[in-house]
């Protein structure tokens, strides 16, 4: 096979680009953009906190559900077609959340907006290899750096721009983003240009997969992955609310600091992979998230009042369990078929696990009355877990050489 040779960024293929940096762009923004304005939003629909919780398990409910519907249906469809229609239900579903009229209407409408995300987040890395086969490094580098930038943005505008024009347009500004995301998907698929082979969406070999339910490597991976995501989500949905009740937080300052917590996650991103696989530093690592996650908590819990954005910036900086665990699919697999298998089971099953994050702290609030017992379940369900799987992953071995032995 002849190497494929690097081509000019833009040669031919500019709406591709930016087609592509959209699609990341749209995949987070529903994320973080209502809590921030949760008491505005209550003042005309009322949410008990396990409606609340439940809006907070969404995201990575429908992420594990349609991980596994979405490489079916592109197989079908392709892959323009199916992002197309993804992107549709994504400008539907965030118009219609700042359209909802009472609780139900707001979680269908949100369960539309995260379905069709879990749709793009499967879709993005083989649209960068159809496009960009001899830049898969540098365009996976600029979306995953859009991503990170549609996490932080919201909260830092949910607030002003509700206070300006209220919620509704708050909530519903994000559809025409997702609108403006269509535009270079819909002229490359009237214009479209053949390609030789379809790198669509790949699975995982059912040997594989089902070995991986056995494997304690899979299980540590998992577990690492779904600390991260757990404590990520839970705080998405509720760090508004905790920093109000606990440290008496504004509004505009609590969507700041939820910015700030969400931001954490780009360094991290970008310096956890290269210190796991040039350096082989997995343990290293592993203690640096847990004593993050340790000091943040409870900072939050002895002294919120005192460097507030300090126990949030730590509490932030924990789930680089998540880049690391995405680094470690590669590095503790030998094959690209174990690599696909291992990732298939980890996010599956990890993001399952993620989705009672937010329910169970809201559940939490709601017996208690307060947040003292909520984050002391999070640092708990953050350390523990996370030091034993931690152990496993940081054992320098292989997926499939356990199947053998």
């Amino acid at each position: 096979m002849t190497p494929t040779q690097p081509r000019p960024l833009w040669a031919g293929r500019t709406l591709a680009l930016v087609g592509i940096v959209l699609v990341a762009f749209n995949l987070r923004t529903a994320v973080a953009s209502l809590s921030p304005i949760l008491a505005q939003l209550e003042g005309d629909i009322a949410l008990a906190p396990a409606v609340v919780g439940l809006l907070g398990m969404l995201p990575p409910l429908c992420y594990a559900i349609f991980g596994i519907v979405t490489p079916l249906v592109a197989k079908r469809f392709d892959l323009e077609p199916t992002l197309i229609v993804a992107l549709v239900a994504l400008s539907v579903g965030l118009l219609g959340r700042g359209l909802a009229g009472d609780a139900v209407w707001l979680v269908a409408a949100s369960t539309l907006t995260f379905a069709a995300i879990g749709v793009g987040n499967v879709l993005l890395p083989p649209l960068v290899k159809r496009y960009f086969p001899d830049r898969i490094g540098l365009l996976t580098s600029i979306y995953v750096t859009a991503l990170s930038v549609s996490t932080f943005v919201p909260p830092l505008i949910a607030v002003p721009v509700a206070d300006a024009v209220g919620w509704r347009v708050s909530l519903g500004e994000w559809a025409l983003v997702a609108a403006l995301a269509l535009v270079p998907w819909i002229v490359l698929v009237l214009h479209p240009r053949r390609h030789e082979a379809a790198d669509l969406p790949e699975e995982a070999e059912p040997g594989l997969l089902r070995y991986a339910l056995r494997s304690p490597l899979a299980w540590a991976l998992t577990g690492i992955f779904a600390v991260a995501g757990f404590n990520a989500y839970a705080l998405f949905a509720w760090l508004p609310s905790i920093l109000h009740d606990i440290a008496g937080t504004p509004p505009a300052e609590a969507g700041a600091l939820l910015s700030l917590y969400a931001a954490t996650g780009l360094p991290a991103g970008l310096i956890v992979p290269i210190v796991a696989a040039r350096y082989g530093r997995v343990r290293l690592l592993v203690a640096v998230a847990i004593g993050s996650f340790t000091a943040g908590y409870l900072g939050l819990l002895l002294v919120p009042t005192v460097a507030t954005w300090l126990w949030v910036a730590l509490a932030g900086l924990g789930p680089l369990f998540f880049p690391l665990a995405l680094v470690l699919i590669n590095l503790r697999s030998r094959t690209h078929a174990g690599a696909v298998a291992l990732s298939g089971f980890v996010q599956s099953a990890g993001y399952l696990i993620v989705a009672v994050g937010p329910l169970a702290v809201g559940l939490l609030h709601q017996a208690t009355g307060g947040w003292g017992w909520p984050l002391v379940f999070l640092l708990v369900a953050s350390t523990v877990p996370a030091a034993i799987a931690g152990a496993v992953v940081a054992r320098p071995r292989y997926f499939e050489d356990e199947r053998a032995s």
